[in-house]
């Protein structure tokens, strides 16, 4: 097995994306985003630490956190919102997707076991993972418009002036020519 080492850099930005067991499509269902909502109010109980830009995909999510400057434990913070979420929607959890080794585990089905996470450098790293972030439901084909997609970050930025509404383009209009 590789010897993977996470960043851990105290106070750190950090780029996330967690996916779905076997890419399950079953985030944008209701039960699972309250779940997730609340997972995510209880630990920063405890954990506290800043959303500044978030994507829910049907399979998959993208968060960008900022860590309070003397911590830099968010992997204990992913294990207790995936835990928790899991623990949340046991209905989803098909019993028949669970390896002997995550049943051990107490581990559902909802969630990949690992996640992938980048140390934000610096300000144009950030900006790129920013737009990455919120223009990824036009990138998978969830909608034309960045701003149709309904559980995302980008609508809050667009309420503090970060982005114009149109940003990102129309797919459609792009499709037919007509944004060239």
């Amino acid at each position: 097995m590789p010897d993977y080492r996470r960043a851990a850099v105290p106070g750190g930005a950090y780029f996330f994306t967690l996916v779905t067991e076997r890419r399950q499509p079953i985030l944008t269902h209701p039960d699972i985003r309250q779940a997730l909502r609340e997972a995510i109010q209880t630990v920063r109980l405890t954990q506290p630490f800043t959303i500044d830009a978030w994507v829910l995909l049907p399979d998959h999510l993208h968060a960008i956190w900022r860590l309070p400057p003397d911590d830099a434990d968010f992997s204990n913070r992913w294990r207790l919102i995936k835990r928790h979420v899991s623990h949340a929607c046991r209905n989803y959890n098909r019993i028949d997707l669970l390896s002997e080794r995550r049943q051990v585990k107490g581990q559902g089905t909802l969630w990949q076991q690992r996640f992938w996470e980048h140390l934000i450098r610096d300000e144009n790293d950030y900006t790129r993972h920013f737009d990455y972030l919120h223009g990824n439901p036009l990138k998978h084909g969830l909608v034309t418009r960045v701003r149709d997609w309904p559980w995302s970050s980008f609508h809050r930025w667009v309420k503090q002036g970060v982005y114009p509404i149109d940003w990102g383009g129309d797919s459609n209009l792009d499709d037919l020519g007509v944004g060239e």
